[in-house]
C-alpha cells in the first residue's frame, strides 16, 4: 500500500514538472513571439515610411518640373496636372470597357461590334463641328466651369455604365461610352483654347503643348496596368465606380484654376456683310489648313494601324506568328504592339519639347515623311519587328503632329474663334481616324497581310507630294504678290510722272486716283487678314 502511493506521488511530481516546464516554455514563446510582433510592427512602420518619403520625393520632383520656367505664376502648372488626372480617367474607363465590350468577344465575333461602333462614333462627333465649339466660345468668360463640367459629366457617365456592367445592357454601355469619348474631346478643346492665356514668357507654344501631352502619357501610362489589375481583381464595374471619383474629384480641381483663363467677353464685328466668326472659321489660312492635312492623314493612318494589326495579330496573319512561339503569342505581341505604340507617343512628345523655336508648319511635313517611308520599309519588309517599329514610328508622328498643329491654331486663329476651330479640328481627325480603323477591318481580311500596308503607304506618299506641291504654289505666289505690291508701292512714292510737272491739275488728279487705290488694297487686306493672338 505504501508502495503504490509512493509511485503516485512520484508520477504527479513529474507532471506538475511537466506542466510547469510547458507554461515556462509558453511563456518564452509569447515573449519571443512579442518581440517579433514588435519587430515587424517596426519593419512595416519603416517600410511604410520609406515609401512615403519616396512617393513625397516623387511628387515633389514632378512638381518641379510641372512649375518649371514660371509654370507656376501663369497656371500651366496647374493645367498639366488638371489634364494628367483626366487622361488617368480616361485610361480607367477605357482599360473597364475594353474587356467589357471589345476583348470579351472572340475574334471572329469582333469585326462586326466593331465596326459598329465605329460608324456610331462618327455621329458624336458631327455634333462637335458645329455645336461644341461655338458653345465652348460663347462661354469663354467660364472656362473652368466648363472644363469642371466636362469632368462631372463624365463622372456621372461612369456610375450609369458601371450599373449597366452587371446586367449586360450593351446600349447604355455604348452610350455611356461615346458620352464620354464627346466629353474628353471638348476638355482637350477648352484645354487647347486656354494654352495662349497660361503660356510663361519664357515657353514656346510647342513645347508648352508637349509638356501637358508628356505629363498626360505618363499618367495613362501608369493607370493602364493598375486598371488592368483592379479590373481581374474587382471586375469593370468597380474600376468605372473609381473613375467616377477620380473625375469628380478633379472637377473640383478644374474650378481651381487660376481666373485668368476666363477671357471676357468681345464683341464680334461685321465684315462684308457676314459675321467675322464665320468668315474667320472658314478662312483659316494655308498655314492651318495645311497643317490640318497632314494630321489627317496620319490619323487615318494610325486608325488604320490599330485595327489592321490586331485583327491579324489574333488571326495569326502576321510572320513569325503563323508558327506556335511561346516567346511570342497573341497576348504577348498585343503588349508589345501597345508598348512600342505608348513608347512613341512619349518620344513624340519629348522631342517637340526639345524642339522649342522651330517652325511648326515644317514639323508637321516632316511627321508625314517619316511616317510614309517607314510604311514602306515595312511594307516591303513585313514582319513582326517591322510591326512593331511601324507602330512606334505612327505613334510618335502623330504626337508631334498633333502638338504643332495645336500651336499653330494657338498661334494663327483668334480668341473669339478658337475654340470652335479646334472643335472643327477634332472632329476631321477623329472621322479620319474612324475611316482609317473601318479600312483597317476591312483590309485585315485580304489574303496577303502586306496588301494593306502597301495601299497605305502609296496613300502618305501621294498626300505627301500633293502638301508639298500646293506649298511650293502658295510660296512662288506669295513672292509674285511681294514682289508686284514693292513694285505698286515703288511706283506710289518714288516715281515721278513727267507729264505732271506741266499740269498741276492732272498731276493732283493723278494721285488721288493712285491714293484711292492703295486705299482699297489696304481695306483688302484687312478685311481677309486672319485674326492673331499675340502669344504666337
Amino acid at each position: 500500500m505504501q508502495g503504490g502511493w509512493d509511485t503516485t506521488r512520484e508520477i504527479s511530481r513529474r507532471v506538475g514538472r511537466g506542466v510547469a516546464d510547458a507554461g515556462r516554455a509558453t511563456a518564452r514563446a509569447g515573449r519571443a513571439t512579442v518581440r517579433a510582433g514588435k519587430a515587424t510592427a517596426g519593419g512595416t512602420a519603416r517600410a511604410g515610411k520609406a515609401t512615403a518619403r519616396g512617393a513625397q520625393k516623387v511628387g515633389q520632383a514632378t512638381r518641379r518640373l510641372t512649375y518649371a520656367n514660371g509654370a507656376d505664376r501663369t497656371g500651366l502648372g496647374r493645367l498639366i496636372e488638371l489634364t494628367a488626372g483626366h487622361s488617368g480617367g480616361d485610361a480607367l474607363v477605357t482599360v473597364a470597357l475594353a474587356s467589357t465590350v471589345f476583348f470579351g468577344v472572340p475574334v471572329g465575333e469582333a469585326r462586326g461590334p466593331v465596326a459598329l461602333y465605329l460608324v456610331i462614333t462618327m455621329l458624336p462627333f458631327a455634333l462637335l463641328a458645329p455645336f461644341v465649339g461655338p458653345i465652348l466660345d460663347r462661354f469663354r468668360s467660364g472656362r473652368r466651369y466648363v472644363m469642371a463640367g466636362t469632368l462631372f459629366g463624365r463622372g456621372l457617365l461612369c456610375f450609369a455604365m458601371a450599373a449597366a456592367v452587371g446586367p449586360g445592357d450593351l446600349p447604355t454601355l455604348f452610350v455611356g461610352a461615346l458620352g464620354v469619348l464627346v466629353l474628353s474631346k471638348a476638355y482637350n478643346v477648352s484645354r487647347a483654347a486656354i494654352m495662349p492665356s497660361v503660356l510663361p514668357a519664357d515657353i514656346t507654344l510647342v513645347s508648352a503643348n508637349a509638356r501637358v501631352a508628356l505629363f498626360s502619357l505618363i499618367s495613362a501610362g501608369v493607370m493602364v496596368p493598375v486598371a488592368a489589375g483592379l479590373t481581374a481583381w474587382l471586375g469593370s464595374a468597380a474600376v468605372l465606380r473609381t473613375a467616377m471619383v477620380a473625375f469628380l474629384l478633379i472637377g473640383v480641381l478644374a474650378v481651381r484654376l487660376p481666373r485668368h483663363v476666363d477671357s471676357p467677353e468681345l464683341e464680334e464685328e461685321e465684315a462684308g456683310g457676314r459675321p467675322l466668326r464665320w468668315r474667320t472659321l472658314l478662312n483659316v489660312g494655308p498655314a492651318v489648313a495645311e497643317a490640318v492635312w497632314a494630321n489627317v492623314a496620319i490619323r487615318l493612318f494610325s486608325g488604320f494601324l490599330l485595327f489592321f494589326l490586331l485583327f491579324l495579330v489574333q488571326d495569326k496573319g502576321v510572320p513569325w506568328l503563323a508558327v506556335p512561339d511561346p516567346f511570342f503569342d497573341t497576348t504577348k505581341t498585343i503588349a508589345l504592339l501597345a508598348a512600342a505604340a505608348g513608347l512613341g507617343g512619349l518620344v513624340g512628345a519629348m522631342v517637340a519639347n526639345w524642339t522649342r523655336n522651330h517652325s511648326p508648319q515644317l514639323i508637321t511635313l516632316l511627321t508625314l515623311a517619316v511616317t510614309g517611308a517607314t510604311t514602306i520599309v515595312a511594307a516591303v519588309f513585313f514582319g513582326l519587328w517591322t510591326a512593331v517599329a511601324v507602330s512606334l514610328v505612327t505613334a510618335f508622328a502623330q504626337e508631334l503632329g498633333k502638338l504643332a498643329l495645336d500651336a499653330i491654331v494657338q498661334r494663327e486663329i483668334g480668341e473669339e474663334v478658337r475654340s470652335s476651330t479646334f472643335g472643327v479640328v477634332e472632329a476631321v481627325l477623329q472621322l479620319a481616324w474612324v475611316f482609317g480603323g473601318l479600312v483597317g477591318l476591312v483590309l485585315s481580311l485580304a489574303e496577303s497581310s502586306a496588301a494593306g500596308l502597301i495601299t497605305l503607304a502609296v496613300a502618305l506618299t501621294g498626300a505627301f507630294g500633293w502638301l508639298i506641291v500646293r506649298r511650293r504654289q502658295r510660296i512662288r505666289a506669295a513672292r509674285l504678290g511681294a514682289e508686284g505690291q514693292a513694285e505698286g508701292q515703288a511706283q506710289d512714292q518714288g516715281v515721278e510722272d513727267p507729264d505732271a510737272r506741266d499740269t498741276d491739275v492732272r498731276d493732283q488728279g493723278a494721285w488721288d486716283q493712285r491714293a484711292d487705290r492703295r486705299d482699297q488694297r489696304v481695306d483688302t487686306i484687312d478685311s481677309t487678314k486672319p485674326l492673331t493672338n499675340p502669344h504666337g
